[in-house]
Parts: structure tokens; C-alpha cells; sequence
């Protein structure tokens, strides 16, 4: 279960949660204008936007799970188990593997209006990456620093939705995850008046109280909620550090411990990894689940123009500061 989120101040942010019970090697890798990127179907890009992200490298091929270009579009694929569906190649349709469905749309697309035109023409495929990687099943956010919408493949087709609340998990379907929202609009940051009864003398005996009823559980449909509450009612000093850091504390409002929620065979879901793209700036940062410092690359201190892969191991452990 993972959770993605957009959050707008002076500048805009875009990330998430990597919630699994193993990693793959996640690095964070950078792939240059010029390195090569073969589609399956689509033909070679041997030019296109600088992308910077998390990925896993497999025969030399990055799969990102999260990224952003170096025009400051971020995208995620987050787990849609149950729901995803793709087909198979389609005439007339630019007909992308899953796998290849993130770097086709930051390769080519500078804003969310641009990723709208090219997704008019896309089918996402079934086709595996290899025998070892099996199709993964997913649902995407898109976001520049004006907007966010969400698309997912499903029997009907490929839907595109407005994302106003910015946030994104995993099912139920995003129409239905929207609509569950308007089970919450009572809640407030603001602590609340006795509305129950003017006959009884009610008062407030915490502060904080205009928040009661914000689910607290691990599902992803309370995770939709907790974040869209969190990040739409956030505040930041308006610089780039205090944003990183209120960024981390919106995902940070769903981290996964271990122990908390329990899979086969003994193993325990944790958050791998929380990323945040400063969408303006080019710089990935990110903590993990034994690391809560930050650590951050910077795209536009390296080499845009190359042509093979620049990768960062995960930092996963951190210190602890003695202070005697």
C-alpha cells in the first residue's frame, strides 16, 4: 500500500510512500536527455526531457516508481490490485508497456495539459517486462505545479480524472475514493462549535477536536483521507526547507511501521521509502524507514545532456547524534 500527494505553496512538491515488505534495490537514478529509451512497440527516444526519480535498473532499464523531468512534471505508479486492466496493441493507438508508461509520459511532456494530449492516444499493454518482472497491476498521478489528475486503465477504457484533493493510494477506484470525501466535511483544523443541542452545555476539553472522526487506520481508502485533510490544510514558512520538511510530515502522517500490518508467511508491510520532488527546483529528496534524515540530488548539477544512467544507492541507514 503506498500514498502519493501534491502540495503547493511558493513552489510545488510531488511524492510518496513506498510501502512494501521488500525492496528490489531502489536507487536514485537519473536518466540524461540522451540515453537511449527502447519501447516495445513505440520505437526509440534517443532525445528527450532529463528525468529524475526512484527507480529499479534491470539490464539496464529504469522502472521508476516515482520521477519528475526537468520540467518539473512528477508522476507515481501506485498498487491497483484487482482493478487495472490492460490490453493488448492496439492500430492507431501509441501502445505503451505498463512498465514504460512513466518515462513515455516525462520523456515527452512538460505540463499536465501536454501528458492529457498524449494520453488521448495511448494504450497501456499487458506485456511483461520479463519473466521475473510479471505485470504489475497500477494507477498513476500526474502533477506539474498547477495541477494533478489521476489516470487508470480499467475494463472501460483509460480515465483521466481532475485530482483537486492531489492525493492518491491504492483501491478503490479515485471517482470513489473523491466521493468518499464528502463523509468528512465536518472536519476542521479549527476547533468546533456545540452544534448538537442548545439545550446541553457542550464544550471543547482538547485541543484538536475539530479533527475528530479523521480515520486513523491503514487502509487506503483512510490514507486518502488522512493525507487530503493533512496537505490541504497545511502550513509552511514558504521556504524551500520548511516546505521539504512539511511535505514529509503530510506522508509522514501515514508511515507504515513494522508490525502494524502483517502479510503471509510472517512478513510485515514497512514504508521503504517517502520521497518528495521539488518540482521547481529538480531536487529528489527522500528518508526511508531506518533513515529519517533527508538525503537529496540535484538534476541540474549533473550532466543533462548524457548519455548513460547516473544511479545513487538508497541511503537506508542513518545516525543517531550523541550529544554526550
Amino acid at each position: 500500500m503506498c500514498t502519493a500527494a501534491f502540495y503547493k505553496t511558493n513552489s510545488a512538491y510531488f511524492g510518496r510512500t513506498l510501502d512494501y515488505e521488500f525492496s528490489y534495490g531502489d536507487e536514485v537514478t537519473l536518466t540524461p536527455r540522451n540515453f537511449p529509451l527502447p519501447f516495445r512497440e513505440m520505437g526509440t527516444l534517443r532525445s528527450h526531457y532529463a528525468i529524475l526519480g526512484m527507480a529499479h535498473v534491470s539490464g539496464g532499464h529504469p522502472l521508476y516508481y516515482d520521477a519528475m523531468n526537468e520540467k518539473g512534471l512528477g508522476m507515481a505508479g501506485l498498487n491497483f490490485v484487482g482493478n487495472a486492466c490492460y490490453g493488448k496493441s492496439q492500430p492507431g493507438k501509441d501502445n505503451v508497456a505498463q512498465f514504460e508508461f512513466i518515462v513515455w509520459i516525462l520523456g515527452q511532456c512538460a505540463t499536465v495539459r501536454e501528458a492529457r494530449e498524449l494520453l488521448a492516444r495511448v494504450n497501456i499493454t499487458d506485456t511483461p517486462f520479463s519473466p521475473q518482472l510479471p505485470v504489475a497491476q497500477l494507477h498513476w498521478i500526474i502533477a506539474d505545479r498547477e495541477e494533478a489528475v489521476t489516470v487508470e486503465a480499467v475494463k472501460d477504457g483509460l480515465r483521466v480524472y481532475d485530482n483537486p484533493a492531489g492525493v492518491l493510494t491504492n483501491n478503490p477506484p479515485f471517482d470513489e475514493q473523491m466521493f468518499n470525501l464528502n463523509n468528512y466535511m465536518h472536519l476542521s483544523p479549527r476547533s468546533p462549535e456545540n452544534t448538537f443541542s442548545d439545550k446541553l452545555k457542550l464544550h471543547c476539553y482538547s485541543r484538536g477536536m475539530g479533527g475528530m472522526g479523521l480515520p486513523g487506520d491503514l487502509s487506503s481508502q483512510s490514507r486518502f483521507v488522512r493525507v487530503a485533510f493533512t496537505a490541504l490544510n497545511s502550513r509552511s514558512e514558504g521556504t524551500e526547507e520548511s516546505d521539504v520538511s512539511q511535505f514529509f510530515h503530510i506522508l509522514g502522517s501515514v508511515d507504515q511501521a513494522r508490525g502494524c500490518c502483517e502479510l503471509e508467511g510472517g512478513k510485515f508491510e514497512i514504508t521503504l521509502y517517502t520521497s518528495c520532488c521539488s518540482l521547481d527546483k529538480g531536487i529528489y529528496y527522500y528518508t526511508a524507514y531506518d533513515n529519517h534524515g533527508i538525503t537529496a540530488v540535484d538534476m541540474h548539477r549533473e550532466n543533462l545532456d548524457g548519455d548513460t544512467l547516473r544511479r545513487w544507492p538508497l541511503r537506508a541507514k542513518g545516525e543517531i547524534r550523541w550529544e554526550n
